[in-house]
């Protein structure tokens, strides 16, 4: 046999012999990546759980447990010494499915060659999914509104009205409207970070009258003939009036004074009674509204002073409530217009 001929056999030999061993390797690296096929790379996590190694079912298992599970507790939202309990598992939707298929993607769009290599190297080629979940906003917001109807209130300025045969404050109240785009937000933000408790944004309005605040009211009790002025709420003078006659009776209601005048002209209202007067009288001793007069807002109504003292305490007038004089004068510089009178039997 020739030199040549050995030599071409020796490297055909050597050629089979690597082919094999390449063929061998290539099968092992076939085998080996067929096995982790359903096992994540090392480095795999989702929204910062580690799944990397965890075959898909036990990745599915543990995103489920760690993850889904403790977003979907009720969470807590308060409003001062309020809580509301909204049932988070009814309102979001966690895919874990697409979150661990997401963590498989990177390694299943790499090369054999690549798969294998990090796994000899011990190389971390896993990807950080972050969450993936949906909150029907729709249903968020019917809760929060549900929960606004409990709490919305308009402000409401201090006032004094007639309980029973007396003048009773009614407090202020502030306002309070619950921010329901900032809520839906917070409790958005909540569901999807894992929190269980949240404040509710609230935006507080501030009445424009306090108790303290109040002005002069007026209350008249018919059958007492009485007239008692209140001031911030308090009772601070009682006086004496005349009131009207049965057939001309002082009128019940509430009333506001529209008009003060000093030393007022009377003029003619036109009435039977008042056929046989002037059509006016000016101010004077005989005027029969003496040196002052509150008109109320009830037609040929007033507050007004008198000459005839004797009158005071009796049924005697026709529909306006009478005052000695000194007493008119008095209360004329204590009331301003818009002040309010109320008239009860």
């Amino acid at each position: 046999m020739s030199r040549t001929s050995t030599s071409v056999r020796i490297l055909a030999i050597a050629a089979a012999l690597l082919l094999f061993a390449l063929a061998g390797g290539t099968a092992f690296a076939v085998a080996d990546d067929f096995a982790a096929r359903e096992v994540l790379p090392a480095g795999a996590s989702v929204a910062g759980e580690t799944i990397g190694g965890l075959t898909r079912a036990e990745a599915l298992d543990a995103v489920r447990e760690k993850i889904a599970k403790p977003l979907s507790q009720p969470l807590t939202v308060t409003y001062g010494d309020r809580t509301f309990d909204l049932d988070a598992a009814s309102l979001i939707t966690v895919d874990v499915e697409g979150m661990v298929a997401a963590a498989f993607e990177p390694k299943a769009n790499s090369s054999l060659t690549s798969r294998v290599s990090a796994r000899l190297r011990d190389r971390e080629t896993g990807a950080a999914i972050a969450p993936e979940i949906a909150i029907d906003t729709a249903a968020l917001d019917a809760w929060i509104a549900g929960v606004a109807s409990q709490i919305d209130t308009a402000p409401a300025d201090a006032v004094m009205v007639v309980r029973g045969t007396t003048l009773k404050t009614i407090a202020a109240r502030t306002g309070q409207v619950v921010d329901r785009k900032t809520a839906a937000q917070t409790i958005a933000n909540a569901l999807t970070s894992g929190a269980k408790q949240v404040s509710l944004p609230v935006t507080v309005t501030e009445p424009k009258v306090a108790a303290g605040d109040l002005g002069p009211t007026i209350l008249v009790r018919r059958s007492q003939r009485r007239l008692y002025l209140y001031d911030h709420g308090n009772l601070v003078k009682t006086y004496s009036v005349a009131v009207g006659t049965p057939g001309y009776p002082t009128p019940r209601g509430d009333f506001t004074i529209v008009l003060k005048r000093y030393r007022p002209t009377w003029s003619n209202p036109g009435s039977d009674w008042a056929k046989d007067m002037p059509a006016y009288i000016p101010p004077g001793p005989g005027n029969p509204l003496g040196t002052r007069a509150l008109n109320l807002d009830a037609p040929g109504i007033r507050i007004h002073g008198t000459s005839n003292n004797s009158s005071i305490g009796t049924a005697a007038s026709h529909g306006c409530m009478r005052m000695h004089m000194w007493d008119i004068e008095d209360l004329y510089d204590r009331v301003p217009v818009g002040t309010p009178v109320h008239v009860i039997n």
